[in-house]
């Protein structure tokens, strides 16, 4: 098992776009935010993306809040080498942005008014990644940092993150949509040859289901959002590509538990099933040991000291019970490295609490980069 160079890796100029994964609740956004700051305060012009909805990185980062476009992080005493500016993604915001930059005027009001797409736009399954796919895309297409952090969303599965171009392009490609956006292609008649007589009966089963007026409104979305499909897969191509590209690397961040690291196995598989470049594995909030005492000898020695000195035993039976948390993290990750041998690794000791400014942040990066 090779060690992570993290400092290695924020420092080269071909490093543009680093990605931060892994199951919810493993430390993405702070990981991601430490990166960022250290990959300032070492001279980089850096962007961090996050999809965090707690706001914890505007609070660490000194700020009010974050909107749907970078803001530069500007706080007393935060003089860095490079330049961090800080986003979280709007995913609602991020949708409309597209369809007013893409569709003509009257369509772009079309859509927007539309309910279903209100619907779609805040709730449809997948739409949260493919918009943080989307908005990584223009940061990228901007070409005003050289390199892009990004937390991505909190989805159940990591795989989501990669999955959901293809599942969005699938959907818009699928059977419903051709038959909802036939009307307005064939003047009013497209489904039926699509569907022949059978139709009626189709269109009342599917309204019986979901709703006539639902049912209307999302035949009026496709028909006015028909024209944009094409330009929706082109842009997830490209984005694709991006994330293929030799300037763009994964980091896939992991807690030191069974599922979080089942998931980073699943993760690197997949990343390597598609040739996309994989820098390494963060184990983060790790409890390593602070002394050399095995757990049976600090066990022992607190039964001794229970009567003249019961805090000295406190203080071996909680080092104990740590010695028992190290060891069961250890046995983890080493299935996780006899797995993937060729992944590089690093742990991030766990902090005595949580991260809410600066200071923080720049403790994170430093165990990050193994100090």
């Amino acid at each position: 098992m090779s060690v992570l160079d993290i400092d290695k890796l924020i420092d080269d100029p071909d490093t543009r776009v680093l990605v931060c994964c892994g199951s919810g609740g493993v430390g993405k956004t702070t990981t991601a935010a430490a990166l960022a700051l250290r990959a300032a305060e070492r001279g980089r012009k850096t962007v961090v993306l996050t999809i965090d909805p707690a706001r914890r990185l505007a609070q660490s980062l000194g700020l009010r809040e974050l909107g749907n476009t970078p803001k530069t992080v500007a706080v007393e005493g935060f003089s860095p080498k490079g330049e961090l500016s800080a986003m979280m993604l709007d995913m609602r915001r991020t949708f409309d942005d597209m369809v007013l930059a893409h569709a003509g005027e009257q369509r772009a009001k079309e859509v927007l008014a539309n309910p279903f797409y209100k619907t779609i736009s805040s709730s449809f399954s997948g739409t949260q990644e493919y918009m943080a796919m989307e908005k990584l895309g223009q940061l990228a297409a901007e070409g005003s940092w050289d390199l892009i952090i990004v937390d991505t969303p909190p989805s159940r599965s990591a795989l989501d993150f990669l999955d959901a171009p293809q599942r969005m392009s699938r959907a818009l490609d699928g059977r419903m949509i051709k038959l909802l956006s036939a009307p307005g292609r064939a003047g009013g008649w497209g489904i039926r040859k699509v569907v022949g007589a059978g139709f009626t009966l189709f269109a009342k089963a599917v309204g019986t289901i979901v709703g006539g007026q639902m049912l209307a409104d999302a035949s009026a979305f496709v028909q006015a959002f028909d024209g944009m499909f094409g330009g929706f897969r082109e842009r997830a191509r490209k984005t694709y590509e991006l994330l293929r590209s030799g300037g763009t690397a994964f980091l896939v961040v992991a807690a030191p538990e069974p599922d979080a690291l089942r998931e980073a196995s699943y993760f690197t598989e997949r990343l390597e099933s598609e040739s996309m470049p994989l820098a390494g594995l963060v184990v983060n909030r790790t409890h390593p040991l602070l002394a050399g005492l095995t757990a049976t000898k600090a066990l022992a020695a607190a039964d001794e000291l229970d009567g003249g000195a019961p805090l000295a035993a406190a203080v071996l039976r909680l080092h104990a019970d740590r010695v028992a948390v190290a060891q069961r993290e250890k046995r983890l990750v080493s299935r996780f490295t006899k797995a993937h041998p060729s992944v590089a690794v690093t742990h991030v000791p766990a902090m005595p609490s949580d991260v809410h400014d600066l200071e923080g942040l720049r403790e994170i990066g430093l165990r990050l980069a193994g100090g």
